[in-house]
């Protein structure tokens, strides 16, 4: 996937099918600075996401979200900006046409949190020929030598977790978030990107300073679910985009 390299990138989340509207928020998105959009899959076991994520995801399988609904729906907005599949390992796995399927519907990269390092080279084999970039994580207790290898293998970017512990919001940037991005930096050729508990546009910014980009999730699917309107979701995600221009 092509990210910018004039400034730094601004990859919101969103969970597909939280909401009816959820894909004029997506376009909200895009037309207010989004660099990327990570799209949730929604899973019933979501292992890594905090409680606003969780929430969404019951939602989203509430409504009656399916995977194949939610990809029916993704080409509305492909094209735009770089789409990122976001899910659990048990999708993948058990479908050998899930990235075809990915591929089709728009997407241009995929990210599994709970699959291991040492299990992804299947994963890693079937993105590729679809042409998806498998995007690897990396927390801040990776050993040194791990955080090469994740480097080394992961596609278009690494998302560099702040925290050890589950999405949600945080009333500051972890500590623990400019030593990963310092450790990565000296090992990594890709953007790298922080995640977990950015929540602000302080904090947004204030991470920006220390890598390549930032990942917002639970702060913006906390006011969808809260029934803020795509506009008002711009709004955020513009106010966001504008600090870390500033830096």
């Amino acid at each position: 996937m092509k990210l910018p390299t004039d400034r730094k990138v601004l990859m919101p989340y969103l969970t597909g099918g939280a909401v009816a509207e959820w894909t004029d928020h997506l376009r909200a998105l895009v037309d207010n600075g989004a660099d990327a959009i990570e799209v949730g899959l929604p899973f019933s076991d979501p292992t890594l996401d905090g409680a606003t994520i969780q929430e969404a995801t019951q939602a989203a399988l509430t409504r009656g979200a399916t995977l194949r609904g939610i990809l029916a729906r993704i080409p509305e907005v492909a094209g735009a900006v770089p789409l990122v599949a976001s899910t659990y390992a048990n999708l993948l796995v058990r479908d050998d046409a899930f990235c075809r399927s990915l591929r089709d519907a728009g997407f241009d990269g995929l990210i599994v949190p709970d699959l291991p390092l040492e299990e992804c080279a299947e994963a890693s084999a079937k993105a590729e020929e679809q042409d998806l970039d498998l995007v690897l994580l990396a927390s801040p207790a990776t050993p040194d030598e791990r955080l090469g290898e994740i480097a080394r293998r992961s596609r278009g970017f690494v998302y560099a977790v702040t925290v050890m512990g589950t999405t949600g919001e945080r009333e500051t940037l972890a500590a623990s978030a400019a030593d990963l991005a310092r450790r990565l930096a000296g090992r990594c050729d890709l953007p790298v990107l922080l995640g977990f508990g950015i929540s602000t546009p302080a904090q947004a910014a204030e991470a920006a300073r220390l890598a390549d980009g930032v990942v917002i999730g639970a702060a913006i699917m906390r006011r969808v679910l809260d029934g803020a309107t795509p506009a008002e979701i711009g709004a955020y995600v513009r106010s966001i985009r504008e600090a870390m221009d500033e830096g």
